[in-house]
């Protein structure tokens, strides 16, 4: 019996739980390996690994380089607004409004794949209400929807990461010119130790969310 695989043909049908697992097993031990490549078939093709024995090699090949095109060619532009399970999900409308408990989370779970899904459930809640282009959503409710953002698109996890990438980029920047502008040098040695730490852990979280950009081969531009 010819063994059938569903390949995905965008990150629009691969969930972020996915490529979370995905992400535990591509390690530089296992890089090149054709351990990796059938995990990443058996992941994102939703094959049993020991009916993967059964193909050829060449195939293997054939499919993986397709699913790294996939991560190659995926856009990158915020997707607002997406339905899983039947119910949409609208990303947060009005950032300046961001509470208090939902930046702590979100500074603690972006930029770490294993908690990717728990800053998700920060960023994109149930659609209440909507008219044309305008929504609200569902007050934060701390792990509510976290499970279930496991299985959003991938491509919705990644649009957001890649928008809070340039928008920290920016705020990065425009506060730095504005204390060189603004504040004389005239700091304690104590300010001056807890600005540097602020930029220490703006750099951070910077260079968390740079490196999964890269690895996924995604213009940071």
């Amino acid at each position: 019996m010819k063994l059938q695989i569903d390949v995905p043909d965008s990150t629009r049908e691969i969930s972020l739980e996915q490529y979370q697992r995905f992400v535990k097993i591509n390690t530089p031990e296992n890089e090149g390996s054709s351990f990796l490549l059938q995990k990443q078939i058996e992941i994102f093709c939703n094959v049993d690994l020991r009916d993967l024995a059964t193909i050829k090699y060449s195939d293997v090949l054939k499919i993986t380089d397709h699913l790294n095109e996939i991560f190659d060619t995926t856009k990158t532009g915020l997707i607002e607004r997406f339905t899983l399970g039947g119910k949409e999900y609208g990303f947060i409308p009005d950032l300046d409004s961001i509470s208090l408990g939902e930046y702590i989370d979100l500074d603690n779970y972006l930029g770490d794949w294993e908690n990717m899904h728990k800053a998700m459930a920060v960023l994109y809640r149930p659609v209440t209400t909507r008219v044309k282009d305008k929504y609200q959503i569902e007050t934060y409710d701390g792990s509510k929807y976290q499970e279930r953002m496991m299985y959003m698109p991938l491509d919705v996890a990644l649009s957001s990461m890649v928008f809070f990438y340039h928008l920290n980029k920016e705020l990065l920047s425009l506060t730095l010119n504005y204390l060189d502008r603004n504040i004389p040098n005239t700091l304690t040695p104590q300010q001056q130790d807890r600005l540097e730490q602020s930029g220490d852990g703006i750099n951070q979280y910077m260079h968390s969310l740079q490196e999964i950009l890269k690895d996924l081969n995604i213009s940071q531009s």
